[in-house]
């Protein structure tokens, strides 16, 4: 039988009312002439499905939690139940369109069936029409990992004839014949066994030795996230009680402005997209009245795709593993430059790692998806302690070229991640056709002032822009130019 590994069963059974472990994201299309309808979407998912057979796939929990839960067929599986439609008021305007976001996001899957939803939005202004997608973390972990957001799109506008794959399913095994399996595990595999005696499972990332082991497996930053780790992060009112309802933000940045700030000084894209969200919390947290001397820092997850080792980067493959590397934000230092080279020092250590693997690389491999790797950065959140950082944030490089579902052609694609409880924030960013989409996914009554956070984008990367023109234009010595 097909089980849970121990940090997907610490995250079925973690999870409660107020933290439901859903991701996924909101897709923005452009509607045809004529029009987008349920039913197209529907046939569009029942021909694709084949992809992901585990979702057609529930979890089954063994009699007298003897060994993890199990994936097992549901013989009740239909398309038409989790692709659902809803509508805005037209025309639908973005804050309207995040709120009902918010909302559906909020509410736990159904356990007893395949763990995900779809929903179409009809109503958008501008004659457009959003997809939200949203699945458990359990659903997207491991190798070969794919989320259902990923094998709805196309490169081409053309509408391929594809057929439903003819599905017949296993029948679901019966009470005895899970605890037979769950006895022969035990003597098998006596790490499963173990697992459930000691609870591990249902505790993991409780401790600092649990996060330390965990990330020394990963092989990624692993001196600087095991030295983070022993130092607690700054109070902050990111890190509070939250509750069930969760709150959606979302704007976008100019790819080009990031490229052109990246080109007149030091560090990489995704750097100069870190400096851009520290200046974001720093306006955000002063706004809230909170006086930051120089030396203040806000502890930041960073999930990155890591190669495994059965995977040579020469084979165009991703291996589906994604690691962690904690980094402190410089949120008290006022310089924006400043802020870039601190922040450039420290993922230095990351980009030399040999398993990293760099954003061009990734997005041009044959198993990529940035919706996949949204929810597997999700997911490594979730494993860690909610004492050892402040905020997630989960950069993912996406297609610089159209994408198409059903015809209709992408226009935007916001991710939208899973709180634990303790963080009342998580950021997640994806670059598509010009543009990094973001969206904030955050507790409801925490974070009511989240647009400033929103606002404070757009306001950090001006400032960093302007702030780099002026370096550049200082270091430019007469007869010659020094690019540095």
């Amino acid at each position: 039988m097909d089980r849970l590994d121990a940090v997907d069963a610490a995250l079925w059974f973690a999870e409660d009312a107020q933290t439901p472990r859903n991701v996924g994201g909101v897709a923005i299309f452009r509607a045809p002439e004529g029009g987008f309808d349920h039913e197209r979407l529907v046939r569009l998912i029942r021909n694709r499905i084949a992809h992901v057979p585990r979702y057609r796939q529930r979890l089954r929990e063994v009699p007298a939690g003897l060994s993890r839960p199990v994936w097992v067929d549901d013989p009740g599986f239909d398309v038409a139940y989790h692709v659902r439609r809803s509508a805005l008021p037209q025309p639908g305007t973005r804050a309207q369109l995040e709120e009902l976001v918010g909302r559906l996001m909020a509410r736990p899957l159904d356990r007893d069936r395949p763990l995900w939803e779809m929903y179409l939005i009809e109503g958008l202004e501008d004659g457009c029409f959003a997809v939200v997608t949203k699945s458990h973390q359990v659903l997207v972990g491991g190798s070969g990992a794919i989320d259902i957001a990923q094998v709805m799109l196309d490169r081409s506008p053309e509408i391929s004839d594809d057929t439903p794959d003819a599905w017949n399913p296993r029948p679901e095994p019966s009470d005895v014949e899970l605890v037979s399996s769950a006895l022969t595990s035990a003597f098998t595999r006596p790490t499963v066994a173990w697992d459930v005696a000691t609870g591990a499972a249902r505790d993991l990332g409780s401790t600092v030795e649990s996060m330390t082991g965990w990330l020394r497996e990963t092989g990624v930053g692993v001196l600087r996230s095991v030295a983070s780790l022993v130092r607690a992060p700054i109070d902050s009112p990111l890190n509070t009680r939250i509750g069930a309802q969760r709150r959606f933000a979302t704007t976008q940045l100019s790819l080009e402005d990031l490229r052109e700030v990246r080109g007149t000084s030091v560090g990489t894209v995704n750097d100069v997209v870190l400096t851009v969200v520290t200046g974001a919390l720093r306006d955000w947290l002063m706004n809230r009245g909170r006086v930051l001397d120089s030396s203040a820092t806000l502890r930041a997850l960073v999930p990155v795709s890591i190669q495994g080792p059965q995977v040579s980067r020469h084979e165009g493959e991703s291996s589906g593993e994604v690691g962690a590397f904690l980094i402190d934000l410089p949120v008290g230092e006022a310089d924006p430059i400043v802020r870039l080279h601190q922040i450039a020092f420290h993922m230095r250590d990351l980009r030399s790692t040999e398993r990293f693997v760099g954003a061009e690389a990734l997005s041009g491999m044959a198993g990529f998806g940035p919706s996949t790797l949204h929810a597997l950065g999700s997911r490594v959140g979730s494993t860690l302690s909610r004492r050892a950082y402040n905020v997630a944030i989960i950069n993912v490089p996406g297609p610089q070229r159209p994408l198409y579902a059903a015809g209709c052609e992408l226009l935007a694609a916001y991710p939208f991640s899973s709180l634990v409880q303790g963080q009342a924030l998580s950021i997640g960013l994806m670059s598509y056709r010009g543009n990094v989409f973001v969206g904030l996914t955050a507790d409801h009554d925490a974070l009511a002032d989240v647009n400033v956070m929103v606002d404070g984008l757009a306001a950090s990367l001006e400032e960093l822009k302007a702030a780099a023109a002026k370096e550049t234009g200082l270091r430019i010595i007469p007869g010659r130019a020094e690019t540095g």
